[in-house]
């Protein structure tokens, strides 16, 4: 996949002094100088053009051990997963997200979430392979419909970078190109079931299809009369914001009204290159939504997750869900207690913006859908008052009574 120059190691960096090649097209993003920098020791003779075109990314994303040695110090844990990566989910991301990782440190919060751990192999009893039963909850392939008015349309099993803890890594993977069949069928049930108000696309994710798959799949659901909203859940922005494009771009606005849910996980996944990739799809006109996980040991702290959802305020997405991790096989190094997320609530809220508090949610296992969960605010009553605990841990009353 890569020649020998595109994988030198730390020790054949190129001197300070030299000037890196330069930019001859426009990009899709500019890059940063830490992209610059990668590139400059990595991939010295890749063009800037091929560097920021998606499928570019795509076709030379890291799947292996022997492509990841070249880039990052491995440990003794990762090692062994990538030994068994034929029992564990596929590996696969983006050189440009391999970019933000560090190269020495193990325990970075973005590199534990797309570096397997032989941790994946332990499985606990509670874990289980489709803990939302999102399999029991499809009338056809591809749809999962769980709710009354909404569905789910997975149209594709493939992610440009693969989640470690991800709740569908029994599907991504095994279902690249769902074919034409397998599409037709979905969208004619969404047709066939006039309660069907929103369409939920994803996947795998849905902005690695192709501008003309993803541009016909987008108009076929819109000629629906009764589906008034449709949204798309992606992580593309974050690991591959090369795909936004101005063409891309072009196609979403056409369907509006179209929303857009971005996965994101730690401030590190702020960088130029989504916030340019966020911000043109704002001034397109799509209201942006974040869907965090909550991870043990990468944002299971106030601090870092009050730093994330301001930081995403600032690339104009509001916060939208913060998950507690779902119980899929191979989790339970990810996993925090239910309190803790409850914790990292009552630590934001009041002490940021509103705008900035996410609904912490549990999608419950057995296919009972997403239930909120929030810190008891509400102690009681007293008489006909409401007694009441603020942000501070001071107590209120509030008169319940007409």
């Amino acid at each position: 996949m890569y020649s020998t120059h595109h994988l030198s190691s730390s020790s054949e960096k190129s001197s300070s002094d030299e000037e890196p090649p330069q930019l001859t097209g426009e990009p899709s993003v500019l890059p940063s100088q830490q992209t610059l920098t990668f590139i400059g020791d990595f991939f010295r003779d890749v063009t800037f053009e091929k560097w920021s075109d998606w499928k570019w990314q795509v076709a030379n994303s890291i799947t292996s051990v022997t492509e990841l040695l070249y880039f990052l110090k491995l440990s003794i844990e990762e090692i062994a997963a990538l030994g068994n990566l034929n029992m564990l989910s596929p590996l696969r991301l983006t050189p440009y997200y391999l970019s933000l990782l560090d190269r020495n440190n193990p325990l970075q919060a973005i590199r534990r979430s797309v570096i397997p751990v032989i941790n994946e192999s332990v499985y606990s009893e509670a874990e289980k392979e489709d803990p939302l039963h999102e399999d029991k909850c499809s009338p056809v392939e591809g749809i999962v419909h769980r709710y009354p008015d909404r569905v789910l349309f997975l149209v594709t099993g493939f992610c440009s970078t693969y989640c470690r803890y991800c709740t569908r890594s029994r599907f991504v993977g095994d279902r690249d190109n769902c074919g034409e069949n397998y599409i037709n069928n979905a969208i004619a049930y969404i047709e066939n079931n006039t309660q069907i108000r929103d369409v939920l696309i994803s996947g795998g994710d849905p902005l690695t299809l192709t501008d003309e798959k993803l541009d016909d799949i987008l108009f076929r659901i819109r000629k629906i009369p009764h589906v008034e909203i449709i949204r798309i859940g992606t992580k593309v922005p974050v690991v591959l914001p090369q795909r936004i494009t101005p063409r891309l771009v072009a196609i979403l606005r056409k369907y509006h009204p179209l929303f857009m849910s971005i996965h994101f996980i730690h401030p590190d996944e702020l960088t130029h290159e989504t916030r340019q990739a966020c911000e043109r799809l704002a001034d397109a006109g799509i209201p942006l939504g974040s869907q965090t996980v909550l991870l043990k040991d990468i944002n299971d702290d106030v601090e870092v997750m009050k730093k994330l959802m301001q930081g995403l305020l600032k690339t104009r997405v509001r916060p939208y869900y913060l998950y507690q991790c779902d119980p899929i096989l191979g989790s339970s190094h990810f996993r925090t207690p239910v309190e803790k997320g409850l914790e990292i609530i009552q630590g934001i809220r009041g002490f940021t913006s509103g705008y900035a508090v996410p609904n912490f949610v549990i999608d419950a296992p057995g296919g009972g859908g997403k239930i909120p969960l929030l810190p008891d605010y509400c102690q009681g009553k007293e008489g006909n008052n409401i007694i009441l605990k603020n942000y501070e841990g001071k107590f209120f009353k509030y008169p319940d009574y007409l």
